[in-house]
């Protein structure tokens, strides 16, 4: 038979009493003492709380609010630090204007400027080579060849220069090689004009000619370069590579019979 054992003993100064429970077993009469203490005011207070369902120690504030958002990282500083740069932008500067409507206002009114500044220059900037006087343009310079038209059939009346169909083929010739010449960067400015002198049987074969006019002061240096019969050749020679059979139709130039003198 067990028998406990439950003395209670009182501190005389503060009135706080201790209780102990002992458990004496009757194998072998050894006692196993445990007891609880209750607090005294001399005791430390303890700055953790407990949990009253596991024993864990409670969290701060901002430790509790950094688990609840895992997906936040930013620290209380830097936190405080945007806040406090949301209300400096919500100031006002004068009557309902705001900070943030100023800075706002900046930026735009600096990518106005630059656009207008790039939009001056533009206007105001002249390319020293696009300055000439064409009227100082005297001296000519003839170049002469040939080319086959292979989609075109050749016929009586395109002997004749007089007739409807040899004036509608000169003309759209002529358009052609002017066009090639008038847009050309290189020669654009020396070009005058460009003539069909005859049609030719033999998957008709038109004569051709181009004139150029060149400045007196610089023709040497013109017939050496510029207007060279291998820069002018080749300008023709390119565009007829560049052309598509189906959009030229009858007018469509054959590039290997080009012929240029």
């Amino acid at each position: 038979m067990d028998t406990e054992l439950q003395p209670i003993s009182r501190n005389g100064n503060d009135g706080a009493s201790c209780s102990s429970n002992v458990r004496v077993t009757a194998g072998n009469g050894d006692g196993v003492a445990y007891g609880t203490s209750e607090a005294t005011e001399g005791d430390r207070l303890l700055s953790v709380q407990v949990n009253g369902n596991n024993g864990e120690a409670g969290l701060s504030s901002h430790t509790a609010e950094a688990q609840r958002n895992p997906g936040n990282t930013l620290t209380p500083q830097e936190t405080g630090s945007i806040h406090r740069i949301r209300r400096e932008l919500q100031e006002k500067v004068c009557w309902k204007v705001r900070l943030w409507m100023v800075i706002a206002f900046i930026f735009l009114l600096i990518i106005v400027v630059i656009i207008i500044s790039l939009a001056v220059c533009s206007a105001i900037h002249e390319d020293v080579d696009e300055k000439f006087d064409s009227s100082l343009f005297k001296v000519p310079r003839y170049f002469n060849g040939s080319f086959q038209l292979p989609s075109l059939i050749f016929t009586e009346d395109l002997l004749d220069f007089s007739s409807n169909k040899s004036q509608e083929y000169t003309a759209d010739l002529q358009k052609k090689m002017a066009d090639i010449y008038t847009y050309s960067p290189a020669l654009g400015r020396y070009f005058s004009k460009a003539e069909i002198h005859a049609f030719r049987n033999g998957s008709v074969v038109a004569n051709y000619q181009l004139t150029f006019l060149m400045p007196e002061e610089q023709q040497d240096e013109l017939k050496k370069f510029t207007l060279s019969r291998e820069m002018v050749y080749n300008v023709f020679r390119q565009f007829l590579y560049d052309q598509e059979p189906q959009s030229s139709g009858l007018m469509y130039i054959d590039p290997l019979s080009l012929k240029m003198f």
